[in-house]
């Protein structure tokens, strides 16, 4: 069935009528958000809702009432608003690329910043920006380098991830190990808190709290940022890549403890193992590495030229030390892109082995990833599943990733068991669920293994500081309250 709306509002007050598909919406709560986002801000029919289903993490999936595109700071408040005061839970979205299903809506309507996409100053006297949420992190990097500055945060996604996103998720990704993660880099959050309250939260420079420090990695529970203020550091002078191959995937976990114990600590350390060098050079992005390497390491420093070269040949040396077959050392930009191959293209050559895949994301120490590995190939061999790694090995965050296809329902239930276990395994090596994704839907139940009831009731405390209705993306990272008989 088909609705037409008369609209008699918007910016420009021209009256129109617009054909709506029915939906799980109102008339009146949808004349009222046409209103306020104007005619091409909001999405109700089921056909073009489908593509919001989920974010990264495809298999689990959502039915959003509707999703709301704001392109102005004040279409956004006057949303949040709207929809608090209606009732309606609402869950933020970003560009979607995240690997937890953070920005799946059930029964709520999502809202979505990525038309609020302004870069609103580059200060390159002060080294920091101000943006919008829906900027995406490649464009901030790109409109700094002309200054001689970069925004350091480097998710693998970054030409598609935006920084609202990466702050609702605290987004890392391979450099982090040097440079840190998206809180170490933000200076100065303004948000709306989910009554569309504005506020603004600094990082307690002041003697203050550092509440920009609690949103950031809340993963949209807490209100949704407008606008961002991020730290930009110089350029640096010199970058060296090398690309380790060993045999033997318990000699390339060794060598990162070893690399870091010689006093270098790369800006990057990326463990890739076996069957992901074999899915990619079976694929469009084959780099002509042997296919019977163990594993792989590519580690990269940057700083002085001076500096650099020195720590290469250290890490050459390292590396052979602790049984690499070879290390390939990148001569200049066209061959160090050329080594990340291996690394940056693996998840586009997962589509060829299967339709799905679950991206784990959890946390050992370095000492425990040989014997963590082994242990999370024996579970996916008991469960019958394809398994690829590869992931930040400096900081010991393993991305197993179990491939299947959910049209299946039984390598479901299998993918879905054999990641519990996988996150088990990482909890008894005293490690933790996540590094970088978040928790989300996918491993609201994990917290569990590192939360007790106590320290889960505390953390949904300040949730109800910040939303006392429920309604900002209410049913993700915390496990629902076990009722005591």
């Amino acid at each position: 069935m088909q609705v037409l709306l008369l609209y008699l509002g918007g910016p420009s007050k021209v009256s129109c009528v617009r054909t709506y598909r029915e939906s799980r919406l109102s008339q009146n709560v949808q004349l009222r958000l046409f209103d306020i986002l104007g005619q091409d801000g909001l999405i109700v029919e089921p056909d073009r809702l489908l593509v919001y289903e989920s974010d990264a993490l495809t298999y689990i999936r959502g039915n959003p009432l509707g999703v709301a595109l704001p392109a102005t700071s004040d279409q956004l408040a006057a949303t949040v608003r709207f929809l608090h005061d209606e009732g309606i839970p609402f869950v933020p979205r970003g560009a979607a690329t995240g690997l937890s299903s953070g920005a799946v809506a059930r029964d709520a309507m999502l809202i979505s910043t990525v038309r609020l996409n302004r870069l609103i100053q580059i200060n390159p006297e002060e080294a920091f920006a101000i943006v919008e949420p829906g900027v995406i992190i490649a464009e901030i990097n790109a409109a700094a380098a002309p200054f001689g500055l970069r925004y350091l945060p480097d998710p693998a996604s970054a030409a598609a991830c935006t920084i609202g996103g990466n702050v609702a998720e605290n987004s890392g990704g391979p450099h982090c190990l040097l440079h840190g993660v998206t809180t170490q880099h933000v200076l100065q959050l303004d948000v709306l808190l989910p009554d569309g309250t504005p506020a603004t939260l600094n990082r307690g420079q002041d003697g203050g709290l550092d509440m920009a420090g609690l949103f950031i990695g809340s993963e949209g529970t807490l209100g949704l940022a407008t606008r961002i203020k991020v730290r930009l550091v110089p350029l640096a002078q010199a970058e060296r890549t090398a690309l380790a191959q060993f045999d033997r995937l318990e000699d390339a976990a060794w060598a990162v403890s070893a690399i870091l114990a010689s006093g270098i600590t790369p800006v990057a350390l990326e463990l890739i193992d076996r069957e992901t060098i074999r899915m990619v050079e079976d694929s469009v992005f084959a780099t002509g590495m042997p296919t019977d390497l163990g594993a792989a390491l590519i580690v990269e420093v940057e700083g002085f030229p001076a500096e650099v070269d020195a720590d290469i040949v250290r890490v050459d040396r390292v590396a052979r030390e602790a049984g690499a077959r070879d290390v390939q050392v990148a001569s200049d930009a066209a061959a160090r892109l050329r080594l990340w191959h291996a690394r940056k293209k693996a998840f586009g050559a997962l589509g060829r082995k299967a339709p799905e895949v679950l991206i784990q994301d959890a946390v050992v120490p370095r000492t425990a990833l040989a014997a963590t590995l082994d242990k999370l190939r024996e579970i996916a061999a008991r469960y019958d599943l394809d398994l690829v790694n590869y992931f930040h090995a400096g900081d010991g965050n393993l991305h197993p990733h179990l491939l299947f296809d959910h049209r299946d329902q039984d390598q479901v239930a299998r993918v879905e068991q054999a990641g519990k276990e996988m996150m088990q395994v990482c909890v008894e090596a005293e490690g933790t669920i996540t590094g970088e994704h978040g928790v989300g839907l996918d491993k609201k139940e994990t917290m569990r293994l590192i939360f007790n009831e106590i320290e889960l009731d505390a953390l949904r405390s300040v949730k109800r500081v910040f939303d006392p209705s429920e309604l900002c993306n209410a049913d993700k990272v915390l496990p629902n309250v076990v009722n005591a008989e």
